[in-house]
């Protein structure tokens, strides 16, 4: 089912941080070569999920101005926060990626159609898809120690 409205938005950016955040926490907790790292994250999505709670119910003053400022399909931004089996029992980093990545792709596709009706929402997503991105690169330093010293 297609979602439409700000409140559907930030439910699925709720529901997206949380599981990400439970990911984190599991990855963590099994893998200590990424503990800091990953709790960090987890942390930071719960505090994602509070700062996005705080700028709707600051700015929704009625029904017109949340309703239907979006046209999503949910099921395009999901993914498995199981942690996977990998090889030699590394950290699950290359999940990590793909979890960023679909959190990136709803954060932008929301702050995009959002940016005519919702300026203060549309600023909190935008942020988060800046953390986002930030966060897919320190992945990548993960991934290939290479691309560190290239900078």
């Amino acid at each position: 089912m297609r979602i439409h409205t700000s409140s559907e938005g930030v439910t699925l950016a709720k529901r997206l941080e949380t599981e990400s955040a439970r990911f984190y926490e599991e990855a963590a907790a099994r893998h200590p070569e990424v503990a800091d790292i990953f709790r960090a994250y987890a942390s930071e999505n719960q505090k994602n999920v509070r700062h996005i709670e705080r700028t709707y119910y600051g700015v929704i003053s009625d029904a017109i101005e949340g309703g239907y400022c979006l046209d999503l399909e949910p099921d395009d931004f999901t993914f498995d926060a199981t942690i996977q089996a990998s090889g030699a029992d590394e950290p699950p980093v290359e999940q990590a990626v793909q979890i960023e990545q679909c959190i990136l792709a709803f954060y932008t596709t929301a702050e995009e159609q959002m940016a005519a009706l919702m300026a203060d929402l549309t600023r909190a997503f935008g942020l988060q898809a800046k953390k986002r991105r930030k966060r897919l690169l320190a992945l990548s330093e993960l991934l290939d120690p290479d691309v560190a010293s290239a900078k």
